[in-house]
């Protein structure tokens, strides 16, 4: 049986009745929740929209909908912090107007880390053609182009869910190619 607190929490706070009316509710309060983990206010409003389609495709067997939509909120923030942690450019550039000492240190890689470079750009290149034309796309939006998830999907006419899961499964297919060729542990 459970505690008399819980049973008076729960009899608080009814459950919603459909997705609209915690849409409604939730979205300002979860937007600024959001906000305080996402980069900007397009990747929040990201999170907002990747969890309440996650809610939809099981709304029936959630109990708590709005403690879900919280934690599912800040699980996908996480997610996205952890993966773009992994992100390693290919090239840094030293911004050398504001650091004299820079301008006179040769910055450029050496011979035999050029050739490592430049290998590992033919064989990125070469991975991303394998790849299916739409999943080209998206990762050419993503990247090349720095667009949102709603904002490819507002562009290739995908869901904002299959847009995620195009391009995760994409770079998890780029990721273990380039584990094969010995450039990523």
């Amino acid at each position: 049986m459970a505690p008399a607190s819980a049973v008076e929490t729960a009899a608080e706070v009814p459950r919603p009745e459909s997705i609209e009316e915690l849409f409604t509710a939730l979205e300002i309060p979860l937007l600024t929740y959001a906000r305080r983990f996402a980069p900007n206010a397009d990747m929040a409003e990201d999170f907002i929209q990747e969890a309440f389609l996650r809610l939809h495709a099981q709304f029936g067997e959630i109990r708590s909908p709005k403690s879900w939509l919280y934690r599912t909120v800040h699980n996908l923030a996480l997610n996205h912090q952890r993966d773009e942690a992994k992100v390693v450019p290919m090239r840094a550039t030293a911004d050398t107007e504001d650091d004299p000492v820079a301008a006179l240190v040769d910055s450029r890689p050496l011979p035999g880390e050029q050739l490592s470079q430049r290998e590992g750009v033919r064989l990125m290149e070469k991975y991303l053609e394998k790849l299916d034309p739409r999943d080209q796309e998206i990762i050419q939006l993503k990247f090349h182009e720095n667009l949102s998830y709603q904002q490819i999907s507002e562009r290739t006419g995908l869901s904002v869910g299959h847009v995620g899961y195009l391009l995760h499964h994409s770079l998890k297919s780029l990721a273990a190619d380039l584990a094969t060729a010995g450039l990523v542990p």
